[in-house]
């Protein structure tokens, strides 16, 4: 039995404000709208995302059309790299990228590693697998956490990947049980600003 879940990595957000609760600027709010409109045929069954703002928008209005409510899942949050909710500029978020994707347990005081992040984030995902075994699973998530997840079933899935991902982003992940047997990307938007969270 196939479980299918839907990395949908949020829109283009404004580039200040708190880290939490910053929405979605007017692209990302029309790119939530093509979300919406080119995910409807899936039949998607179970809505969940990242309590922020900009990730939970992102999916709601797919929800909405499929009668569903998003729940938000503290465990599904960005990285958080380094401590408050202030967001990090591109220009300090860059280096910081690399040196933990060179060295999964890096982290800034106040903030988490990539190994944190991936086994909260994992225990979360393998939830989702047990619990809606077979079903589609639509997830509102975020470059970083979307990278450490996918990374954590095929390491193809790096900074690499991260980086040349774009906002929105849709990728379709296939499960039989807890085994990856497929990954394909749905979203076909050839922007790239993958390392701006």
């Amino acid at each position: 039995m196939t479980t299918s879940i839907y990395m949908v990595r949020h829109g283009e957000s404004p580039k200040e404000g708190n880290e939490r609760t910053r929405g979605l600027t007017d692209k990302g709010k029309q790119d939530a709208i093509k979300i919406a409109g080119s995910l409807k045929e899936e039949m998607i069954e179970v809505f969940v995302s990242s309590p922020y703002t900009r990730a939970v928008e992102t999916i709601r209005g797919l929800a909405e059309h499929a009668g569903k409510k998003v729940d938000e899942i503290e465990d599904l949050r960005e990285r958080v790299f380094a401590s408050g909710d202030t967001r990090i500029s591109d220009k300090e978020l860059l280096p910081l990228l690399k040196k933990s994707f060179a060295d999964p347990n890096f982290s800034f005081t106040g903030g988490e590693s990539n190994v944190a992040c991936q086994k909260r984030a994992i225990a979360v995902l393998e939830g989702l697998l047990k619990i809606y075994q077979g079903s589609k699973i639509a997830i509102g998530t975020h470059g970083a956490v979307m990278t450490l997840m996918m990374g954590y079933y095929d390491s193809q899935y790096g900074l690499d990947f991260l980086l040349q991902s774009s906002k929105p982003d849709i990728y379709r992940m296939e499960f039989n049980g807890y085994k990856l047997i497929g990954v394909e990307r749905l979203w076909m938007n050839p922007r790239k600003n993958g390392y701006s969270t």
